[in-house]
């Protein structure tokens, strides 16, 4: 498996993490962030009090995705528009999306399905503009 890092486009890995931490904080801080607090069933609440985590999280969790995507790549030999577009879906749907839904059937989540149905598109489309990163930078 280590084989594979030389093999990794690290511009793109950077690129992508930069991009997708930038894209989640438009989606979810500004296009929906009361869409989310009442999926949540935060609505009314007040806003919980920012945390360096909130920040640093999500941006650490792009990278880790990215590099598991650059790894499949190298190790895939994906290296076309049009096996990334395939790649970015299947994982986009099959692992992300999927996951979120798993994550949000549970007690603490009020409308489980709702909350994945409102992350879905974010994941998705950060696991297929990743997966176009990689095959274009």
């Amino acid at each position: 498996m280590f084989a594979v890092f030389p093999q990794i486009n690290w511009i793109a890995v950077v690129v992508s993490t930069v991009v997708l931490s930038g894209l989640g904080a438009a989606y979810f801080m500004v296009a929906v962030p009361q869409q989310y607090a009442r999926v949540l069933g935060r609505e009314g609440a007040p806003a919980p009090e920012r945390r360096t985590v909130d920040g640093v999280g999500p941006l650490v969790c792009n990278l880790i995705n990215v590099l598991a995507s650059a790894v499949l790549f190298a190790a895939l030999g994906i290296t076309s528009v049009g096996d990334a577009l395939v790649f970015g879906v299947i994982v986009g749907v099959g692992y992300l999306v999927a996951m979120t839904f798993n994550i949000a059937i549970n007690p603490n989540f009020p409308h489980p399905l709702r909350y994945g149905l409102l992350n879905a598109p974010y994941f998705l489309v950060s696991s297929v503009l990743t997966s176009l990163a990689l095959v274009l930078i």
